[in-house]
């Protein structure tokens, strides 16, 4: 079977979107037919965030973000190393081994 040639989809980019938006909080919430992601500033010493940017999708589109973003850290980490996220724990070094199932 042929397959149908890939549409090319060019982007516009305009200045005031190509300075980007810092956000280090998302809250994400959902309904049957929408994803809505809420990213969002927070500093410290303040009671509360400010959101940024709002961006709605579909379900079907956010998972095709997730499968996007999950293979681009992937290759960043290839590349860079593993991204640690603080406050995590290292479970195999913490110097307790953990007793085995019965």
């Amino acid at each position: 079977m042929n397959k149908p040639p890939t549409q090319q989809i060019q982007l516009e980019l305009r200045e005031a979107e190509a300075e980007g938006i810092y956000s280090n909080l998302v809250m994400i919430g959902h309904s049957p037919s929408e994803i809505i992601f809420d990213f969002a500033r927070f500093l410290p010493g303040t009671p509360k965030a400010r959101v940024f940017a709002r961006i709605i999708m579909t379900p079907q589109n956010a998972k095709s973000v997730l499968k996007t973003l999950e293979d681009n850290l992937k290759k960043y980490e290839e590349k860079f190393g593993e991204i640690k996220i603080q406050g995590e724990v290292d479970q195999k070094n913490i110097g307790f081994a953990r007793p085995e199932p019965q």
